[in-house]
Order: C-alpha cells, then structure tokens, then sequence
C-alpha cells in the first residue's frame, strides 16, 4: 500500500488560544466563520449574542458540515437556529473552539465542503 500526504488548497486553522484563532498564520481576534473553499466571514461576538440570522449565514454555504466552536466550553445552539441546515442534510457537530480547529482541518484536508464557526471569547 502506498501513502500519499494528503493536499489541499483549503484554509488552514494553523493555531488558536485565548482570544485568538489563527488561519495560514493571520491571527484573528474575533467570532469567525472558515470555509474549505475560503471563505471568511465575520460573525457573532459572543455566545450570547447568536441567533437563527447567524445560522441561516451557514445554511446559505451550501456545505457538507458545520464545526461549531462555542468558545472555551461547549454550548449548544438552539433547536431552531439549526433547523435550516438540518432541512439541508448539513452535519453540524458542536465542540470547543480549539477542538474544533482541529476537527475542521482534519476535515478540510480530506476535501470535504466543511466550516469551521468559531466563537473567539476575549481573553481574561
């Protein structure tokens, strides 16, 4: 059996700490959603601050998957906000943010359609 490294052109979640994620090495200090294809957007602040709008953003990716990242602790999204991408058949699985980085590059790598939805809490 031959092993071959995997390649790919999707976006790297290449580090991540309190405050910070970082993507090909451009840290981010802000709530941000990664797409395999490169998409970057801007999201919500705060835990607290997420509504069905933030979700319906996702639904309107047309992705595979969706990585929340709910900050430092995982938390779970309403019922509803999630609902248009449950309609879609899009996966969506719910971690701590720096599990997600992980879990989305691992995914990203293989080529799947994925985003990495990353709460980004201020740091203390």
């Amino acid at each position: 059996m031959k092993l071959q490294p995997d390649r790919s052109d999707a976006p790297t979640l290449s580090g991540h700490g309190p405050g910070w994620v970082a993507v090909d090495g451009e840290k981010i200090t802000h709530s941000v959603i990664v797409t395999s294809r490169g998409e970057r957007i801007e999201w919500a602040a705060t835990f607290e601050e997420l509504g069905a709008e933030h979700f319906a953003t996702l639904a309107a990716l047309q992705l595979e998957v969706v990585i929340f990242g709910s900050g430092s602790r995982i938390r779970f999204p309403k019922p509803q906000w999630v609902q248009p991408l449950a309609e879609q058949r899009v996966g969506v699985e719910t971690m701590d943010t720096a599990a997600a980085c992980r879990t989305y590059n691992i995914l990203a790598q293989e080529g799947r359609v994925v985003a990495a939805a990353l709460i980004v809490e201020r740091a203390t």
